[in-house]
């Protein structure tokens, strides 16, 4: 079974209670072995900035109620490895704490293949514990499609994802032939639940605008509080 394949990489630590959270978000990173050591850099320098950046900090902070995050990478089977645990992101200091997390972290895996199916039951595991929220969403960035393992939309029949929705930051590079259908791949396959969508990055220089723009509109509130099925317009 599925969910018994993926047992290995689902966290089970108890929830942590918090009060008025508007949303559990997590951020995967691809970290499989098409991504080398400066397409690395350049996404993980990319996420510090696009948390730092003010108008993605100034929707962190639209309402009262705070925000919980959570960051990890991915790449096969096996290997995910947890860079942020569940923090609750209520003042300006602490984003400008889970970013120099992120800064000083370093890549866990570099040699291994595209599980995005079992990346996507490991994000179900972590949000199994989250904080409890309004809503619940999984980033999941890449570069490439799934190549090893159970696909995307077996991972949503065999985990829990009722109520989460999963967007998707496509690094366009098309570098392989078979990359060239990576946008289409992700808007079928990935993306996933009420108002998901896909932001597009035109290459790992273009990473950091383009998480910019996608945390700016996760974290909006209008967009957050969409009816489902009904995308936000911009």
């Amino acid at each position: 079974m599925i969910r018994q394949a993926c047992f290995a990489v689902v966290l089970s630590a108890g929830s942590a209670p918090a009060d008025g959270c508007r949303l559990a978000l997590i951020l995967a990173l691809d970290v499989s072995s098409s991504v080398d050591a400066s397409e690395d850099a350049l996404q993980r320098g990319g996420l510090v900035s696009a948390l730092t950046a003010p108008e993605v900090s100034a929707a962190f902070f639209a309402t009262s109620q705070p925000v919980a995050l959570a960051v990890f990478e991915w790449s096969g089977r096996y290997n995910q490895e947890l860079i942020l645990d569940w923090t609750l992101i209520n003042s300006p200091a602490s984003l400008l704490r889970v970013a120099g997390i992120v800064a000083r972290s370093k890549r866990s895996h570099n040699d291994f293949p595209t599980a995005m199916g079992y990346a996507l039951g490991y994000g179900a595991g972590l949000l199994e514990r989250a904080p409890q929220c309004l809503y619940k969403t999984i980033d999941i960035s890449g570069d490439g499609q799934n190549n090893e393992g159970f696909s995307p939309r077996q991972a949503y029949a065999a985990f829990p994802f009722d109520g989460v929705t999963v967007n998707g930051l496509v690094v366009n590079g098309a570098d392989y032939e078979a990359e060239t259908g990576l946008i289409a791949f992700y808007k079928s396959q990935v993306v996933y639940g009420p108002g998901a969508f896909v932001e597009i990055a035109q290459g790992f220089e273009d990473y950091e605008r383009a998480m910019r723009r996608k945390l700016e509109r996760e974290l909006t509130p209008p967009v957050i509080g969409a009816a489902p099925g009904v995308p936000p317009k911009g």
